[in-house]
């Protein structure tokens, strides 16, 4: 097995990182959670850009999220792969997608490289696309300042964002999957979902560090307008 970069050593078949000089206690502990981390791993092995396809995977095989649909806006779609794992399972599905950060280009996917909350945003995706969504799906999360308040405060507002934009936007009887945060504001979230959809479920899929606070909500069956 190759060494990590800056030293490292297993210890009862995980990997321990050396804390280097220019490197933060912090920064050794990530390392060496991504060395030890078996989604990582897999992500490598099947040519995802990120463990985070897995959470996708396992909630569609949870709720059957992908089944019958056509076509999908994905919000916060950087690295790009929960959109990888949907053309891998539909070759055909229309996907449109959004980041503030660069993001390399898939076959047969749409990008754009802006702030979802610039109010040129919606109509641009939607102008893609070329019909309305049967899916939006959004991992969105606002960078954090290091104030949990704060922090928790401007991604539930980009959260929000994103299922106004799916309310007004989806299909009679589409679907909305989103990344939330355990709080407050989530409540508020769960009212407007509960108002405009026919059923909406909470989940954690295993891929989810078991230390994380995040959480994903399925809102199904957009109600008639």
């Amino acid at each position: 097995m190759a060494k990590p970069a800056g030293g490292g050593r297993s210890i009862g078949g995980k990997q321990r990182v050396k804390t280097a000089r220019k490197r933060s206690a912090q920064s050794t502990r990530w390392l060496e959670r991504q060395l030890n981390d078996p989604y990582v791993r897999m992500a490598k092995e099947q040519g995802y850009r990120s463990r985070a396809a897995f959470k996708l995977i396992e909630l569609d095989e949870k709720f059957n999220i992908l089944k019958g649909k056509k076509a999908v806006v994905d919000l916060g779609l950087a690295p790009g792969g929960w959109a990888q794992y949907i053309k891998r399972k539909n070759p055909n599905m229309n996907i449109v997608g959004i980041d503030l950060l660069p993001v390399d280009p898939i076959e047969g996917v749409t990008l754009f490289e802006m702030d979802f909350m610039d109010d040129a945003a919606p109509d641009i995706l939607m102008q893609a696309l070329g019909q309305a969504p049967d899916l939006v799906i959004s991992d969105m999360a606002a960078n954090t300042v290091g104030h949990k308040q704060t922090d928790h405060l401007r991604t539930m507002g980009l959260v929000e964002a994103a299922a106004h934009f799916a309310i007004e936007n989806l299909s009679e009887g589409g679907d909305f999957l989103c990344k939330v945060f355990a709080g407050g504001t989530h409540r508020e979230l769960l009212t407007i979902l509960k108002q405009n959809f026919t059923s909406v479920k909470h989940a954690k899929p295993p891929s989810s560090r078991k230390g994380s606070v995040e959480g994903f909500v399925f809102a199904k069956g957009l109600k008639p307008r």
